[in-house]
C-alpha cells in the first residue's frame, strides 16, 4: 500500500517589514519581526538587498551571540566575517556560512565592498537546551561545494538536507544537526512547477523573494514567509514569470524561548547570565 500524500497548504503569511541591523545596514525581517512571529525552530530571517553602498556600507560591526545558529546565504556581493578567536572567513556570491554561537561569540560581518550589489539572507535556528552552551563551530561553503541540481523546471541549491527528484537523492553540506534543517534555494522558470517531500514532523515555510508563486494552488506574496500547515508534499508554482524562493524546514524543539537582542535561551535567568557575562568578558569560552 502506498503512503497517502498529505499537501502542505498555508496557514499564516508573515509580510517582511523594513527595518536595519547592525550599524544601519537595511534589510526586511518576516521571521523574528514580532516575538509570535516565529517557526520553531527558526527565529528569524532577514533579507538584505540594495545596490546603494549607503545601505549596508557600515556593516555588522562586533557584536556578541548565545544560545543558537545563524546561517548567512550571499547571493551578490563580499562579506568578511571575523571573531574573538581569530577566525576569518570569506563570503562571497553563493557561499553560505553555518555559525553555531553556542555558549558565545564576538564577530563581525562587514562588507568588503564600496560600490555594486549586496543582497542575501540571515537565518537564526535555535539551538536545543543542552546544546546552548556548547563552543562555537563554524561551516564556511564555498559556492562550488553547494549542489545545483537541474531540472527542466529549474535549478535547486542544496543548503542542507535531501532533496530528491527522478529517483535522485541530492544531500546538502550542512547535515547531522539536531534540528535536522532543510534549506534549499529554487530557480524556477515562468508557469513551472516544483515539487519535493519534506518531512511531516518538520515545520516549514517558503519565502519568495523574486517573481510571484503559489502554494498549493494558493498565491503567496512576494517578501513574505508563508507558513505551511503538517504534510509530507510540498507543490510551488512560478506564475507567469520567473520566480525564485527559499524552502526552510526543521524539527521543532518545543522549548520555551526567551530572547533579548542577540541572547537566546529558555529561562529569564539564562538570558541574565549572558548580559553579566557579556558584560564581565566571560560570555565566550
Amino acid at each position: 500500500m502506498e503512503d497517502s500524500v498529505d499537501e502542505r497548504v498555508l496557514t499564516r503569511v508573515i509580510p517582511s517589514v523594513a527595518t536595519s541591523d547592525g550599524a544601519g545596514v537595511k534589510l526586511r525581517r518576516s521571521l523574528g519581526s514580532e516575538p509570535d512571529a516565529r517557526l520553531d525552530p527558526f527565529l528569524l530571517l532577514d533579507e538584505f538587498g540594495t545596490e546603494n553602498p549607503e545601505d549596508y556600507i557600515a556593516g555588522f560591526p562586533p557584536h556578541p551571540h548565545r544560545g543558537f545558529e545563524t546561517v548567512t546565504y550571499m547571493l551578490d556581493g563580499h562579506m568578511r566575517h571575523e571573531d574573538h578567536l581569530g577566525n576569518v572567513g570569506e563570503l562571497t556570491e553563493g557561499a553560505v556560512q553555518w555559525m553555531s554561537a553556542g555558549r558565545g561569540v564576538i564577530h563581525s560581518e562587514m562588507p568588503q565592498q564600496k560600490e555594486g550589489r549586496m543582497r542575501g539572507f540571515q537565518l537564526w535556528v535555535n539551538l536545543p537546551a543542552n546544546e546552548k552552551m556548547k563552543s562555537a563551530a563554524y561551516r564556511d561553503i564555498p559556492a562550488d561545494a553547494i549542489p545545483r541540481v537541474n531540472g527542466e523546471a529549474g535549478w535547486v541549491k542544496v543548503i542542507a538536507g535531501t532533496y530528491a527528484a527522478d529517483g535522485v537523492s541530492t544531500e546538502g553540506p550542512i547535515r547531522g544537526l539536531t534540528t535536522e534543517p532543510i534549506f534549499f534555494d529554487v530557480s524556477l522558470a515562468a508557469d513551472k512547477r516544483f515539487e519535493c517531500e519534506l518531512p511531516s514532523a518538520h515545520n516549514a515555510c517558503i519565502y519568495p523573494y523574486e517573481g510571484s508563486v503559489t502554494v498549493a494552488g494558493e498565491p503567496l506574496p512576494g517578501q513574505s514567509a508563508g507558513i505551511l500547515a503538517a504534510g509530507n508534499r510540498l507543490r510551488i508554482e512560478a506564475v507567469g514569470a520567473p520566480a525564485r524562493f527559499i524552502v526552510l524546514a526543521g524539527r521543532p524543539l518545543n522549548e520555551p524561548v526567551v530572547q533579548q537582542g542577540p541572547f537566546v535561551m529558555n529561562t529569564r535567568e539564562e538570558i541574565e547570565q549572558a548580559i553579566r557575562d557579556y558584560r564581565d568578558g566571560t560570555l565566550v569560552g
